[in-house]
């Protein structure tokens, strides 16, 4: 198709059709049943490993402090990006259902693209927080108020919001140029976007969100880290550098996870690499189904209070199981 101005729209355009079709996992469209068991698993051990950390930092009053409550964010995002996939994942695994309609494709897209946003700034306030203990020990109480947080939070939730919410509508009545074939096994705002007739205020829309969220948050965060380590290369007890890089080893760790994936998946969007499509789909579900299976053995294993704590809920049932024995 040739190129267009910014005014014009092709005669062949039509209205959003009623159905979108899922190319589902490629290799495996005669056979969807074989991935289904490997789906279902790795959803239950996200949402039972993300439901153990919220559980332990609601009940547990020694965690509700700045750190352990955007930990608590963290999972909330997990457990709402794995949830957002499942309905069209599942629906492929069990039924082969390509067809998946408008609406509900517009409603996964708002809910994938709202919690990606929300884990990509709570990582992101999670960093500042550690900057800000670290380098300020003494003001840190004074400076991440429970005042603070709360707005902290509901600064978060206006972000994905504002930057989402308006990305359903803006697509619904767009004019489209193409057939309305996905090249995944869910719902994405590029994804739906390319089949779109091209505009100016699309491809501006979608690049201010890009940069507002995924460009400059990882770039903050690595500036914190930044002033981290110079900090830490002061610090005199190896003691206190050994409990400081703990922390920050288990979140460093949670923002290559999500941040590797999707900055690999941007370049191959943007710089039109000759990447084979399964590779590209495979990037795809690493970036959103590993994070929220991971994070929270990340976090159980290197951050010590939270991993006293699940030990202590689990042991008067061990405790119990002995006694009947």
């Amino acid at each position: 198709m040739s190129a267009l101005s910014n005014q014009e729209v092709p005669n062949n355009s039509t209205a959003m059709a009623p159905t979108f079709l899922l190319v589902g996992m490629p290799g495996l469209t005669t056979a969807p049943s074989w991935w289904t068991a490997p789906l279902i698993t790795v959803y239950l051990l996200s949402a039972l490993g993300n439901a153990t950390i919220l559980y332990i930092i609601a009940l547990e009053p020694t965690l509700h402090r700045p750190m352990y409550f955007f930990l608590f964010l963290l999972s909330v995002s997990d457990v709402g990006l794995a949830t957002s996939l499942m309905p069209t994942l599942l629906g492929l695994a069990l039924a082969d259902a390509h067809a998946v309609p408008a609406s509900a494709c517009l409603l996964q897209m708002f809910f994938v693209h709202f919690f990606s946003v929300m884990e990509s700034s709570v990582l992101l306030v999670m960093a500042i927080d550690r900057a800000l203990a670290i380098c300020h020990p003494l003001r840190y109480p004074a400076l991440l108020t429970r005042g603070v947080i709360s707005k902290i939070g509901l600064a978060i939730a206006f972000r994905c919001l504002s930057l989402h919410l308006p990305l359903p509508f803006l697509l619904a009545n767009m004019p489209y140029c193409h057939p309305q074939v996905l090249t995944h096994s869910y719902c994405l705002h590029p994804d739906v976007a390319r089949l779109a007739c091209p505009g100016s205020w699309c491809s501006i829309y979608s690049l201010c969100v890009v940069l507002s969220a995924m460009g400059l948050d990882p770039l903050l965060i690595f500036v914190s880290y930044g002033l981290i380590v110079r900090i830490l290369q002061g610090m005199g007890s190896s003691e206190d550098r050994w409990k400081a890089g703990q922390t920050c080893a288990a979140h460093l760790s949670a923002v290559f996870l999500f941040y590797v994936p999707m900055i690999l998946l941007a370049l191959i969007n943007r710089l039109k690499l000759p990447i084979p499509q399964p590779v590209h789909t495979l990037l795809s579900y690493v970036h959103f189904l590993l994070p929220p299976l991971i994070n929270p053995i990340i976090y159980s294993v290197k951050m010590k209070e939270i991993r006293e704590k699940i030990l202590k809920r689990l042991q008067p049932r061990k405790v119990d199981c002995a006694q009947r024995g």
